[in-house]
C-alpha cells in the first residue's frame, strides 16, 4: 500500500508538471513504422473502447461513426504535424533587393493541442526575421507554424521549434516569434478561467537588442483592419 501511495503521488506530480522536457517533440524511434491506415484502424478501436467504457450507445446513428472520424482526424489533421513527410518544403531566395529591415508575418492563426490533456490551444503567432542574404516565401512561414502546431504540444516548445526551423532555413539567428493563445485545459476545465491567455516568446540574433525587440512588439500591435 505504501508503494502504491508513492506511485500515485508521483503520478499526480507528473500530471501537474507542465515543464517541457525537450525542445524536440518526444517521439519513439518506431513512431513511423505503422502506416497511416494502420494507425487509424488501431486508434478507431481505442476510441470505441473509451466511448463504450463511458457508457455510450455505439449503435446509435449519431455516434457509431465517431471512433473512425476521431481516428482519421488524429492521424490526418490534428496530429498530422508529427509526420516528417508533411514538413513544408521552404524554398529560399537571394535577397536581391537588399531589404535590410525586419519582415513581420503577424496574426497567423494557430490551432494546436495541449499534450497534457489533449485539449485545444487556439491563438495567434507573430513571426519576424531580418535577412542575412536569404528570404523565404511568406506563406511558408504560416505553413511552418501550422506544421509544428499540428502535434501534441506545449506552447514553449512550439515557440522554440518555429524559431529554430526558420533559423535553419534562413541561415541566420535573426528570427523572433511571439505566441498568444488560449488553452482549453485552463479555460474549460480545472480552474475554468475563460478570460486568460498565455504568451510565449523567443528572440534570436538582432532581436535580443532591446531596440529591435521593441520595434517588433510595436509592429504586432499595429491595426490590420484595412477598413478603418
Amino acid at each position: 500500500m505504501k508503494i502504491e501511495k508513492i506511485l500515485l503521488e508521483q503520478e499526480d506530480e507528473l500530471e501537474n508538471d507542465h515543464v517541457s522536457s525537450s525542445r524536440k517533440t518526444p517521439l519513439r524511434k518506431d513512431a513511423f513504422e505503422k502506416s497511416d491506415d494502420e494507425k487509424i484502424s488501431l486508434i478507431k478501436q481505442k476510441i470505441n473502447d473509451i466511448l463504450d467504457i463511458l457508457g455510450m450507445d455505439l449503435t446509435d446513428d449519431s455516434i457509431k461513426g465517431t471512433p473512425k472520424r476521431v481516428a482519421k482526424m488524429f492521424v490526418k489533421e490534428v496530429f498530422g504535424g508529427l509526420s516528417p513527410n508533411k514538413k513544408p518544403k521552404a524554398s529560399t531566395f537571394t535577397n536581391k533587393y537588399r531589404y535590410g529591415e525586419m519582415l513581420v508575418e503577424k496574426n497567423i492563426n494557430l490551432y494546436s493541442t495541449c499534450e497534457h490533456h489533449l485539449l485545444p490551444i487556439v491563438g495567434k503567432a507573430h513571426v519576424a526575421y531580418v535577412s542575412n542574404g536569404t528570404v523565404v516565401g511568406l506563406s511558408k512561414i504560416n505553413r511552418i507554424v501550422n506544421y509544428f502546431a499540428k502535434r501534441p504540444q506545449v506552447q514553449e516548445r512550439l515557440t522554440l521549434q518555429i524559431v529554430e526551423e526558420l533559423q535553419n532555413i534562413l541561415n541566420t539567428d535573426n528570427v523572433a516569434c511571439v505566441i498568444d493563445a488560449k488553452h482549453l485545459c485552463v479555460n474549460s476545465r480545472g480552474i475554468s478561467d475563460t478570460g486568460s491567455s498565455t504568451i510565449t516568446s523567443e528572440f534570436g540574433g538582432v532581436f535580443k537588442s532591446p531596440t529591435k525587440k521593441q520595434e517588433f512588439l510595436e509592429y504586432i500591435q499595429l491595426s490590420t483592419d484595412f477598413n478603418d
